[in-house]
């Protein structure tokens, strides 16, 4: 609840360089401060950064209880304002992910249909059929030994965008590959650079991200051009329903989703909505799937168990969304897998007006740092936390710790709405993979980048054997 801002006890500080505060630690180990912070500190500290007249100060909650508060139940407190956000809205546009107010509430009515668990599951087949492709080019793997980081963000790119493109596939891979990475440097090193050069002004930066950002545009806007051509035909603008055809691609629901209330999609919104799902819908799938195996390559045991489930309940058939309820090891690893690497390791707020967390005082217009690397690691809810376990996530467990210890999807009105979507795609392609290979760790350390999502900054390889 918003209080007085007098109200609550002063914020503990993270101690800090001369002049600059942690800009330098956040920038070099910003997961490693923030661990530091609360080893330090306990669950609401602030972080200084930068020089005086440039200076940021972050105000950080690590418990469960405080990101409860933010997310859920005072998240009307709690705003996309920050800095960060801009630049994201800046380059990939104002879609679900960084709309606010009525935008966002629109855009969700629209959306929303698209993702039922009954759509959704109608995906199952496409996130198969790219799966096998993926395991059936292994078997030339140079020594046996494949990057599982670089071959998971191809897996998974490649099966958003044929569940949201559909044939054209092919004509977006290759542009999202090439562009995505630049664009997404230059949001972060703005991000957190303390000032930064007009995006208008001709610098070098600026030219290379103009250019992606407008090789990205054009492809996108050529296929919404086709598939808003496809929508004009009967039965355009009531939205589709659940009865709509289950092998229309997702663009082709975009643009035919409206309603009396929120009209449709212009063009400029089609785009943003696609730009969005893009960097969502792989980037975070793709770190699950790398890291799970990864920790299955290191953990011989939990992976023989995984396999020994997916023999049982698979045989040799194609996994289907039914499936996601009858591997429930595969889930748990999945779930440990993300609560150790989270593919949102830290989520940004603005709060609108002095509030208390936790007993602490925020003041109006602070900016907010949740981060659910460390809460994943909170040692109250967590034993030995750094330890790779699957059994934290039966359902006793579960229900033992409070809603937000664990949130890789975020919470509350603003959760990822592609939740069920990601599990279903992971659950499927690691089903597949470790039935028809064996892991072994190459790299048994993988050092991480927390840039918009989390990334390996190293590869992750394994040596892999193929199964009878």
């Amino acid at each position: 609840m918003a209080v007085g801002a007098d109200t609550g006890a002063q914020v503990p500080a993270l101690a800090g360089a001369p002049v600059v505060g942690s800009l330098f630690e956040l920038k070099s180990d910003s997961l490693g401060a923030y661990l530091r912070a609360r080893r330090e500190h306990g669950d609401v500290v602030r972080i200084v950064a930068g020089p005086p007249g440039l200076r940021a100060e972050l105000y950080c909650v690590f418990s469960a209880e405080g990101a409860q508060q933010v997310l859920a139940s005072d998240s009307a407190n709690f705003r996309k304002d920050n800095r960060f956000y801009q630049e994201i809205r800046d380059s990939f546009g104002n879609g679900l992910l960084t709309s606010q107010d009525e935008d966002y509430l629109r855009q969700r009515r629209l959306v929303q249909p698209l993702f039922t668990r009954r759509r959704v599951d109608g995906y199952a087949g496409a996130v198969a059929a790219e799966t096998e492709a993926v395991l059936s080019a292994w078997e030339r793997a140079p020594g046996g030994v494949v990057d599982v980081s670089g071959q998971m963000m191809h897996l998974a790119l490649r099966a958003v965008s044929r569940i949201l493109f559909g044939t054209d596939v092919e004509a977006t891979v290759d542009v999202v590959d090439r562009c995505f990475p630049v664009i997404t440097e230059y949001v972060l090193r703005r991000g957190y650079s303390p000032a930064n050069f007009p995006r208008s002004w001709p610098t070098p930066a600026n030219r290379r991200a103009a250019a992606a950002m407008d090789e990205l545009y054009a492809v996108c806007d050529k296929i919404i051009g086709e598939r808003r051509r496809t929508a004009a035909g009967p039965g355009a603008g009531g939205g589709p329903g659940e009865g709509s055809g289950a092998g229309e691609d997702l663009l082709t629901l975009l643009a035919a989703a409206g309603s009396s209330d929120d009209a449709e999609f212009d063009v400029t919104e089609l785009r943003d909505q696609v730009l969005i799902f893009l960097l969502a819908g792989h980037e975070t799938t793709a770190t699950s799937l790398a890291f799970a195996l990864h920790l299955l390559a290191r953990h011989p045991e939990e992976q023989r168990r995984a396999r020994e489930e997916i023999a049982r309940v698979l045989g040799d058939r194609t996994p289907e969304a039914a499936d996601l309820d009858r591997l429930p090891y595969l889930t748990r690893v999945l779930k440990e897998t993300m609560r150790l690497y989270p593919a949102a390791p830290v989520i940004g707020r603005n709060a609108v007006a002095a509030t208390e967390v936790d007993g602490y005082a925020i003041p109006a217009g602070a900016n907010v740092i949740l981060a659910p690397w460390v809460t994943h690691r909170h040692p109250l809810h967590w034993p030995d936390p750094d330890r790779f376990d699957p059994e934290r996530f039966t359902p006793e467990a579960e229900a033992g710790r409070p809603r937000y210890a664990w949130f890789p999807f975020g919470g509350g009105p603003r959760a990822c709405i592609g939740q069920h979507f990601s599990m279903l795609e992971s659950v499927i392609a690691l089903a597949m993979i470790l039935r028809a290979y064996e892991f072994e760790a190459v790299d048994t350390e993988i050092p991480v980048s927390a840039g918009i999502t989390l990334r390996p900054a190293g590869p992750a390889r394994c040596r892999v054997r193929r199964l009878a």
